[in-house]
């Protein structure tokens, strides 16, 4: 691909951000991190209190990219047909036949608001589709649409009637991002948007043809030995187990993260370079993605937690040390 595509495929990725800004308020940073989640191929966690807008910043990501989108309200009652689809009996010829009817989970981008208020054997229903990408009903096996993405909220201060996502469910979100309170300032705005007639007009900017292309140049960027090393020596930087790692990993973690960690650092770092018009991956993309692809994949025993120490200042710690 020439260099004038790929400088049109920035252009519009940048005006992609833009766009998104105009109708959630602040949050640029979330913003930027989802969008590098998307490029990347991968699944988002938004872990915020309610009312932050996380739904609507979902919702307005679909519309700018003209994807199709669902939305799926996880609840204790919720079961794995109510996400997937189910076979129907119907009359076909005079005969009773089955036929597939697609659950919520066949679109472009799926939300899934407060994924831990599901139990455990309704949440496994999204794990194949987060990873292959595909949806297992009977003996028969359906695509999924592409581009393909699950965006899920949950709620961090309520615990009860809530089921924790299990680490292998968590290691398939690329990204873990806390969405924070709004300023002051920002919240006057949101005020201005939302109990007045102001409407906030979303144009479409890109197409999901647009993503599965950029997919394809980020995926073809090169990235040298030093800065595959240094992203490298962070993930195993994380493992209380490994000589090197720093006392911080020693004392407080009780597993490291996996491989597919390793992964969504490379991936979203490639994506970083590219959302800032770079061809080639800088130790500064591999530390700016480093806490939101670790953050949930850092499990912490019991003397982190008496202590008041969070992944976030482990991963702080481990990138003081690791040398680029």
């Amino acid at each position: 691909m020439d260099e004038k595509m790929i400088q049109e495929m920035i252009t519009k990725v940048k005006a992609c951000e833009e766009e998104i800004g105009k109708g959630i308020i602040g949050q640029r940073e979330i913003i930027r991190q989802v969008i590098l989640a998307i490029l990347a191929d991968g699944n988002v966690l938004l872990e915020g209190v309610p009312g932050l807008g996380k739904t609507e910043l979902v919702k307005t990501i679909s519309k700018v990219m003209s994807t199709t989108f669902s939305r799926i309200q996880f609840t204790p009652d919720l079961m794995p047909a109510d996400v997937t689809g189910t076979n129907l009996i119907i009359k076909q010829d005079g005969n009773n036949v089955f036929q597939f009817e697609p659950g919520p989970v066949f679109a472009n981008i799926v939300l899934g608001d407060e994924i831990n208020r599901a139990t455990p054997k309704t949440q496994s229903a999204l794990l194949e589709a987060m990873q292959e990408k595909t949806v297992t009903v009977g003996k028969t096996t359906y695509e999924l649409p592409a581009p393909f993405m699950v965006l899920a909220t949950q709620n961090p201060i309520e615990n009860e009637g809530t089921y924790p996502l299990p680490e292998a469910q968590l290691d398939r979100f690329i990204f873990k991002l806390l969405v924070d309170f709004p300023t002051k300032e920002e919240l006057k705005q949101i005020m201005n948007i939302t109990v007045t007639n102001e409407k906030v007009d979303i144009k479409p900017v890109m197409t999901g043809e647009d993503i599965l292309s950029i997919r394809t140049v980020i995926r073809d960027m090169p990235i040298a030995d030093a800065v595959m090393d240094y992203a490298m020596s962070i993930v195993v930087a994380t493992h209380p187990e490994n000589n090197s790692s720093p006392e911080i990993t020693k004392k407080y973690v009780e597993v490291g993260a996996s491989p597919r960690a390793a992964q969504a650092i490379v991936k979203t770092a490639k994506a970083r370079a590219f959302m800032e018009g770079r061809y080639n991956v800088a130790f500064e993309d591999i530390k700016f993605v480093a806490y939101p692809s670790l953050r949930h994949r850092l499990a912490l025993n019991f003397e982190a937690v008496s202590d008041g120490i969070n992944a976030d200042n482990v991963i702080t710690e481990i990138l003081e040390n690791v040398q680029s």
